[in-house]
Parts: C-alpha cells; sequence; structure tokens
C-alpha cells in the first residue's frame, strides 16, 4: 500500500490560500488515481500544517509503511505557479510542515511532490495564508494535472 497526504490547514478559512495546495492536488488527483492504481490512498491532512508531522507518523504506524512508500503534497515557495518536481529524499528547504514530518519520521526519505507557489514579495507566513490569484490558481491547478502520469507512476512502482 502506498499513500498520498496532501498538506494543508484544516477549515473554510484556509481551504483557497496557497498552503492548501497539497490539499488541492489530493481533491483533483483522487478520482484519477482511485480509478487507476488500487494500491494507492489518498488523504488530506487534518491537522495544521506545521503540525503534519504527528498525524503523517500515526499514518505510519497505524498502516505499517515503509517511509519510501509516502508521497507528500506540499506548496512550494522555491517553484513558480505552474511548476511542479516529485523528489526523494530531500530537506525540508524551509518548510514547517515538511520539517514536522521528518522530525516526527526521523528521515528525509520520502517522496515529496513539491507544488509551486512562487517567492512572495512580503514575510513567507503572511503569504502562504492568501489566496492566490485567479491566474496562480489557474497555473497551480494546471501543475497538478501534468503531475498526473508521474503521480501514477509512482502509485505502480513495487
Amino acid at each position: 500500500m502506498k499513500f498520498i497526504i496532501g498538506l494543508g490547514n484544516p477549515g473554510r478559512k484556509y481551504q483557497d490560500t496557497r498552503h492548501n495546495a497539497g490539499h488541492w492536488a489530493i481533491d483533483t488527483l483522487t478520482p484519477k488515481v482511485k480509478s487507476k492504481v488500487s494500491n494507492v490512498k489518498l488523504i488530506k491532512t487534518s491537522t495544521f500544517m506545521n503540525e503534519s508531522g504527528k498525524e503523517v507518523k500515526q499514518l505510519t504506524v497505524k498502516h505499517k509503511l515503509l517511509t519510501h512508500d509516502l508521497l507528500i503534497g506540499h506548496d512550494d515557495l522555491d517553484l513558480e505557479p505552474g511548476a511542479w518536481k516529485l523528489q526523494f529524499n530531500r530537506s525540508a528547504a524551509g518548510h514547517k510542515g515538511v520539517q514536522s514530518i521528518i522530525d516526527e519520521l526521523g528521515t528525509q526519505e520520502f517522496w515529496r511532490f513539491r507544488i509551486g507557489i512562487g517567492r512572495p514579495t512580503k514575510k513567507a507566513d503572511e503569504y502562504v495564508l492568501e489566496d492566490p490569484s485567479k491566474e496562480d490558481r489557474g497555473l497551480v491547478e494546471e501543475a497538478i494535472a501534468d503531475a498526473l502520469p508521474r503521480v501514477l507512476e509512482w502509485g505502480r512502482a513495487l
């Protein structure tokens, strides 16, 4: 079994903010992945971003998952809207939700689906909690759709 876990903050207040790009990915990928790959479970975190590690750790213990069977979808300031990367064994690069996961799991040896939201001209903490422009939101959604073949390939790999 493999898990794709989308990071974000819970509640209506945050659902359209840049920090919830991981949740947007789960919304987009779920119907497509479920119909094509049976061994992948898709989950949106229910905790606040900076506490994501606790929930991810609980899932790995409950389901006896190996960390390389995790794909963590999250917003990324280092990539422009519309860009994405699928990478393994990378540092948190300042992302507090990812750092929380690394701290709880004791390793960075898991997959990351980095979804570009662009570099802010203001404080990052404020930027990620704002709604993107309509254009940027469209670019993020296109990136998620563009990544689908690679995500499916990851899900099928043993």
